[in-house]
């Protein structure tokens, strides 16, 4: 994302477009708006929130970490994504619901009835590989799902 002053500039969809893909291949669902989160907690009992993003901890670590660990048997019912720098108003919202946690991106988190109960912060990423951010995962969703 772009900051020029006090305006915000996504980023260009051609260059984000591959790193949604990144997730969307295993299944994970974009919610692109507030309305769409919502919608989609709402509806669903357990459901995995990636706040995905350009960065290369996202890239090399949470989305193949988030791959590996949709395919424990034991998994939410749904897995979905905001794109920090693409969905603004949608991250927001989600950064909303997972207060008190600080803004992070990427980060990884696990809500169940439209409650966050589990949260991988980006300190929590960028500092293991993708298997090991993967056990944290599927150990998560076996306590949660």
């Amino acid at each position: 994302m772009i900051a020029w002053y006090n305006w915000v500039l996504p980023y260009n969809e051609q260059l984000i477009a591959p790193m949604r893909a990144d997730l969307v291949r295993h299944g994970v669902e974009e919610t692109r708006t507030p309305e769409q989160v919502d919608q989609l907690l709402a509806t669903s009992s357990t459901v995995l929130m990636v706040v995905n993003s350009v960065c290369g901890c996202a890239a090399g670590r949470a989305r193949p970490a988030v791959g590996m660990a949709l395919q424990h048997p034991t998994r939410p019912i749904k897995a979905a994504t905001v794109f920090a720098g693409g969905d603004e108003a949608a991250v927001t919202h989600v950064r909303k619901l997972l207060a008190p946690h600080p803004p992070s991106s990427p980060s990884i988190a696990l809500f169940r009835d439209g409650k966050p109960v589990w949260m991988l912060h980006r300190s929590d990423i960028e500092s293991r590989d993708p298997m090991a951010i993967a056990k944290l995962l599927t150990a998560a969703f076996d306590r949660f799902c």
